[in-house]
């Protein structure tokens, strides 16, 4: 599994739900997000009927970007991703040279993909306190990325806390105090470090940049997991910054057109858009270095050059007490560094120099 790894962040190129129920344009989206340069290519899976009852309201967002007298329930059945379509979009991925991805909503779904042994299974935000669902995700033993968008800090810990119930046992918890008693184990909470990672995220589409919050992401790190950032900003300026500030995996909403109707598409990239994003996060992965202050390699001929070195402010004759006025720094390319002037101060020159010459004594 590519996730996390320490010298390169793992890039989900979210297609989700932009291919608006139409085949052609799924697969249309593997190739974009592989010419991009994504490491994965994310779908949704779910059955409209589970997710979602015929009094499930929209959210402002949708009812923005689709028709206000569709429901939530309608528009949900619209772009289901067929079963039939998932092992043909996964087989064209792996062809394409990336992952095929997909987040299921409910049990049946997760069963399903549990079939088409994916890398690891993404917990979209609004599962993150479906306890049932979580216990079933964790208990495939897959690793998991988990969203954390419209979570509380106490929410986030308590996913966590079902999570690691999960992998310890083989059977679901008959109540929280099991949970919590099994998470009170320092080897429990251990046993998530390298299983699971933390997506900081902000659930509203697009993100306005006051509620990014993307300082929240250094509060997650005090799980000791992994942390990412799931991005639903306009643009790829937050993403970008959230690799600077360690994110681990980065998930970018993508779509052909952002002019197509749908729930998604405005909040997301177009082609060229994700594939310039990717571009710069593995530019700025080589700008972040390794932490070591030192010279590199392309500075030493700089710092020959740039450096001073002590040098004589005027004519010295041999013998004669040097003073603070006899000496001065200039770049030379050689001799002493300026730090070694003040202990000449009150020697006796070795030698005559002239004025410009370097003091070697």
């Amino acid at each position: 599994m590519k996730v996390p790894n320490e010298d390169s962040v793992y890039i989900i190129a979210e297609a989700g739900v932009n291919h608006n129920g139409e085949r052609d344009l799924a697969f249309a989206l593997v190739d974009a997000a592989a010419a991009a340069g994504a490491d994965a290519v994310k779908f949704q899976t779910f059955d409209a009927k589970r997710l979602a009852s015929k009094a499930a309201p929209k959210a402002s967002y949708q009812l923005q970007s689709t028709e206000a007298s569709e429901s939530q329930l309608a528009m949900l059945k619209r772009l289901e991703l067929p079963k039939e379509w998932h092992a043909d979009l996964q087989a064209y991925a792996r062809r394409s040279g990336i992952d095929f991805l997909s987040t299921a909503f409910d049990t049946d779904s997760l069963r399903f993909l549990c079939e088409m042994n994916l890398p690891f299974f993404k917990v979209p935000s609004g599962e993150l306190t479906n306890g049932p669902l979580l216990w079933q995700f964790a208990h495939t033993g897959k690793p998991l990325v988990l969203s954390t968008g419209m979570a509380t800090l106490s929410e986030v810990e308590q996913g966590l806390a079902i999570v690691a119930h999960a992998v310890a046992f083989d059977h679901e918890p008959a109540n929280l105090d099991e949970v919590w008693r099994n998470w009170s184990r320092p080897e429990a909470r251990k046993q998530l470090q390298g299983h699971v990672t933390l997506l900081h995220c902000t659930s509203q589409y697009p993100t306005p940049w006051a509620e990014v919050n993307l300082r929240a992401m250094d509060t997650l790190t005090a799980f000791g997991l992994a942390v990412g950032y799931s991005d639903h900003t306009e643009g790829s300026l937050i993403s970008i910054a959230a690799v600077a500030r360690g994110a681990k995996v980065i998930e970018k909403h993508f779509t052909l057109d952002r002019s197509m109707s749908g729930p998604d598409h405005k909040a997301s990239l177009e082609p060229d858009e994700l594939k310039s994003m990717i571009t710069q996060i593995r530019e700025l992965e080589l700008a972040l270095g390794d932490a070591c202050k030192a010279p590199q390699p392309s500075e030493w001929d700089t710092r020959k050059a740039a450096r001073q070195q002590v040098v004589a402010a005027r004519d010295i004759e041999a013998g004669s007490i040097i003073s603070r006025e006899d000496l001065t720094t200039a770049r030379s390319g050689s001799g002493l560094p300026p730090t070694a002037l003040w202990g000449l101060v009150g020697t006796r020159s070795q030698r005559s120099v002239q004025i410009g010459e370097i003091i070697e004594q």
